[in-house]
């Protein structure tokens, strides 16, 4: 039987010298994660020369554990390359999955888009900083 892609996530595919850039389109889940898995271990199959592997995240509308899942996998398989793997333009709901679960480290995101992680762990601010009710 031949697996028809799902028609809710589209992976469209741009490439350069060194780096191939995944456009994800619609839902991350338990249905299409194979997918995409096997979508970028195709490109790192047929591109030895692949530095930087990139997913544009801009359009994705969901992503659940299974869609986390994929990201390692697909981290893994890179990593195992030496390809670098980028997660550009996460929307926040993916950014804050990214952060809660403590894997937005693994994407080569460039320092400036990260914001910092609220509530995994992390102290709240020293009394000296937090605003004060009357203001």
């Amino acid at each position: 039987m031949t697996a028809l892609p799902s028609p809710l996530l589209t992976v469209t595919a741009e490439e350069g010298r060194g780096w191939v850039r995944l456009r994800l389109t619609g839902d991350l889940d338990y249905d299409t994660s194979h997918e995409l898995v096997v979508r970028a271990g195709d490109w790192l199959a047929v591109r030895p020369d692949l530095r930087d592997l990139r997913l544009g995240c801009a359009e994705l509308r969901l992503c659940d554990s299974m869609g986390v899942s994929a990201l390692l996998q697909i981290h893994r398989d890179a990593a195992a390359q030496g390809v670098a793997l980028h997660v550009e333009d996460a929307p926040p709901f993916l950014d804050r999955i990214m952060r809660i679960t403590g894997i937005d480290h693994l994407f080569a995101a460039r320092q400036e888009e990260r914001r910092p992680a609220r509530g995994a762990g992390e102290a709240a601010p020293p009394p000296e900083q937090r605003p004060s009710p009357s203001s």
